[in-house]
């Protein structure tokens, strides 16, 4: 049975075909001519297509000859998609995989939205109309995604996020502001929050070797791990030579706070790096400074913290000789930072998630990812359900560190899910065993990490 999108768009397809035919009666459209044989190695047999689309976003698609009729559609497709793990794996499963870039759209998230749409209505005037359209990306992408399944879900049927932050756009970085700001009032004065210079790079570089000298003394290691339990960051971190540690014990302090310190710090996609790098974009993209910390209490937000990571702060400090009181009074009387409101209006374009969902949604989240922090699940699903769509969502987690570092097998397996959750209207079991089941079963190496998981209470939703 064709789903209910399926039908919308053959509709729509057959209407625009007996316009431009100029009678009133829906006419078929001529048999769609699909791609050119592309990946000569795969044993799928694939076609591509690819192009640009009116804002001259490229797009690319990958169709196995076996299509099912299942496409899956994402943002940082176009260029190195073709080549990805997944891609050989749903060709595989005789889905077809494709999508934009974000070379032009860049923080321009609601324009990145409507990109995807606008890729699969190129994607289906090649193959034809789609069975089932699944909006699915990682990082901003996952972002996307989710804002796909609420902005079009006339065209799309479901979404599948890996590693997005649903706490949506000015909510996620007000979250960034939180953590910076206290970094900056506590361990490196004069360093940039949010009026990031030209030069990115120097200030990442100045950023990244404050923390690491501020890392070499107790009191720094303890400012440090209160910093990151403000801000909800992972007490988990990949390594400056990029190796992934083990989980820290909970119990450890000095393990956690180490953590905290890489997931700020270390490995190839730092957290405070990023934060200078993207701000200054996302500043140039709205206009000025959607982000703002007026009216915060630091130590409300510490108590609403981690418990683990709160409790470590508390014996990092007493190993110091640092009055944890006297720092969060000293946050408390620190000069706020406000947003420029016109800003902030633009910003939440971007997106709010506003939590009602019409179409099935999984998302899937590292629990030791310091860009999308994990604890933004929390508010979406807090969202969701005060819509009252519960039933469409679903959330999981895998044990890993860094950002997105899920296998192939952990991705399929979550799309697998989904395909399973659209043939039959009804969810699959997305415990953890059932995922890791799934994962293995498609030949998973390392072992499948799915995990119980509860996030933390998100400390910044917008609107409050």
């Amino acid at each position: 049975m064709l789903s209910r999108t399926t039908t919308v768009r053959t509709l729509t397809a057959a209407l625009a075909a007996a316009t431009v035919l100029g009678t009133g009666t829906a006419t078929a459209a001529p048999a769609a001519p699909g791609g050119t044989p592309c990946l000569p190695g795969s044993p799928d047999r694939p076609t591509c297509i690819s192009g640009t689309l009116e804002d001259g976003t490229p797009y690319e698609f990958v169709v196995p000859a076996d299509w099912d009729g299942t496409v899956v559609v994402a943002l940082d497709f176009a260029g190195p998609g073709p080549a990805q793990e997944l891609t050989a794996r749903l060709l595989s499963d005789g889905v077809a995989r494709g999508g934009t870039t974000r070379a032009v759209t860049g923080w321009d998230i609601a324009s990145a939205i409507d990109n995807q749409a606008e890729a699969l209505a190129r994607f289906e005037e090649a193959y034809g109309p789609a069975r089932y359209a699944i909006a699915s990306g990682t990082s901003m992408g996952g972002f996307v995604s989710a804002g796909v399944a609420q902005v079009h879900p006339e065209v799309f049927d479901a979404a599948v996020p890996f590693c997005g932050g649903l706490g949506g756009s000015v909510g996620q970085w007000n979250q960034k502001l939180d953590t910076v700001f206290v970094l900056e009032h506590l361990v490196a004065p004069g360093l940039p929050v949010v009026d990031v210079p030209a030069d990115v790079a120097g200030a990442q570089r100045a950023w990244i070797d404050a923390l690491a000298a501020a890392q070499q003394t107790a009191e720094g290691r303890a400012r440090i791990a209160l910093a990151a339990a403000i801000g909800q960051l992972p007490a988990w971190g990949v390594r400056p030579d990029g190796t992934a540690p083990p989980p820290p014990d909970p119990r450890d302090a000095a393990a956690l706070q180490e953590g905290a310190y890489l997931a700020l710090a270390g490995g190839p996609l730092p957290y405070v790096g990023q934060a200078m790098s993207s701000r200054r974009q996302i500043t140039a993209v709205v206009g000025g400074n959607p982000s703002w910390n007026t009216g915060v209490d630091y130590a409300e937000q510490l108590r609403r913290a981690d418990p683990e990571l709160r409790r470590a702060v508390r014996e990092l400090y007493a190993a110091a000789g640092l009055d944890l009181g006297a720092d969060l009074d000293a946050l408390a009387a620190a000069p706020r930072i406000a947003a420029d409101p016109a800003a902030v209006e633009r910003f939440a374009r971007g997106i709010v998630l506003d939590g009602d969902l019409q179409v099935p949604v999984l998302t899937v989240s590292g629990t030791g990812d310091q860009i999308s922090t994990v604890a933004q699940q929390q508010s979406y699903e807090d969202r969701v359900r005060r819509e009252g769509a519960n039933r469409l969502l679903r959330q999981t987690y895998v044990e890993s560190v860094g950002h997105c570092t899920f296998s192939g097998a952990e991705q399929q397996a979550a799309l697998r899910t989904m395909g399973d959750r659209l043939e039959s209207g009804s969810w699959p079991a997305t415990s953890p065993q059932a995922m890791n089941a799934r994962a293995a079963e498609l030949g998973a190496d390392p072992a499948p990490r799915y995990v119980g998981y509860t996030p933390p209470r998100f400390n910044r939703p917008y609107p409050g």
